[in-house]
């Protein structure tokens, strides 16, 4: 059952409102807006009821202070009103609501409007969802289609993913990088790293399997797919309009073969200069790459492949990173042995 705040300084109001709702709803009557806050702190309501003209804190306040906190933004807030006035509504709606009524209502005008706006809320909710997973499915239907083009990295997308939300998640359970890592969605950043190959559709297929080591002039055309990826990324991003998952998968098509100490590329970028994203990557491709069989090479054991990289630390990788990477090293050998 759905939570509805009631905030009104009025008993009358109070009661009348709980009366028309209470067969519906779970309502919470509450006379102030410094109490709703209080309860806030306790319980999120799924649409708030306010009253405009009240002691102490008026409804436009209490509605300022909602929209400045983060927890509190998205509930949707219908203003109670005691006279029609053009200039409160225009406020109102500038501070976010989503609609007014006016007092004394009618039982069945707020339950309708009520139910109306929930309605809305959860289309909403449910399309963005649909969205998600429409644009999840189409990032997964390219990844693999550039994978199956690439026959010597069978499962390398999955497995990639795996490595990349144990290490990220145990990154932020650390509070490192707290800074690069405040906005992110995870869930989003490791999905969007099922494109960081996406460039190599461009690669030759001759190339691309070759069964021994690449020349120097086939090592130049595979660099490509970096900046590559980034450039299919940018033109599918100017054509939806996205601005979170495909710009964590450009970053990761764009960086992920930078090193640490500058020898990396396209660009031969050092340090921090190196977004975050293509630091955490390049330690579980490498890993994934030497831990799996390829046609110029056999599979490393996890140990042989965890000391390379170890050693690595400062040089190929962020040294950072690489610790946590060592204490958590068991956790990826797990998913290479069952992926």
């Amino acid at each position: 059952m759905k939570t509805i705040f009631v905030v009104d300084d009025s008993d009358t109001n109070l009661f009348m409102a709980e009366e028309a709702l209470e067969k519906v709803y779970s309502v919470m009557t509450i006379p102030s807006a410094l109490k709703m806050f209080s309860l806030l702190e306790k319980v999120k309501p799924d649409l708030i009821l306010l009253d405009i003209e009240m002691p102490e804190m008026n409804g436009f306040k209490a509605m300022e202070k909602l929209k400045a906190h983060k927890s509190y933004t998205k509930i949707p807030v219908i203003f109670l009103t005691g006279q029609t006035n053009i200039d409160n509504e225009v406020r109102g709606f500038e501070l976010g609501a989503v609609d007014f009524i006016t007092k004394p209502f009618s039982p069945p005008v707020l339950l309708n409007r009520i139910k109306s706006h929930l309605n809305i809320d959860e289309l909403i909710h449910e399309r963005t969802l649909q969205l998600h997973r429409l644009k999840n499915g189409i990032a997964s239907v390219l990844a693999d289609m550039v994978e199956s083009r690439d026959m010597t990295t069978g499962g390398h997308i999955k497995r990639t993913m795996t490595y990349l939300e144990i290490l990220m998640r145990e990154i932020r359970e650390r509070d490192m990088y707290c800074k690069d890592m405040k906005d992110w969605d995870l869930e989003t950043v490791i999905e969007s790293s099922c494109l960081h190959d996406v460039g190599k559709i461009v690669v030759s297929d001759i190339i691309l399997n070759k069964p021994s080591k690449l020349t120097v002039e086939e090592f130049e055309v595979i660099k490509k797919h970096t900046t590559q990826g980034k450039h299919i990324i940018d033109s599918i991003a100017a054509k939806t309009g996205d601005e979170n998952f495909l710009s964590h998968a450009k970053v990761f098509a764009g960086y992920h073969h930078e090193h640490w100490d500058g020898s990396g590329y396209p660009y031969g970028l050092k340090g921090e200069d190196i977004p975050l994203q293509g630091r955490i990557m390049t330690i579980v491709d490498v890993y994934d790459a030497l831990v799996s069989e390829r046609p110029y090479k056999k599979p490393f054991s996890h140990e042989a492949a965890t000391d390379i990289i170890l050693s690595e630390a400062d040089k190929h990788f962020d040294p950072r990173i690489i610790e946590v990477f060592s204490d958590i090293k068991d956790q990826f050998k797990a998913v290479a042995g069952a992926l």
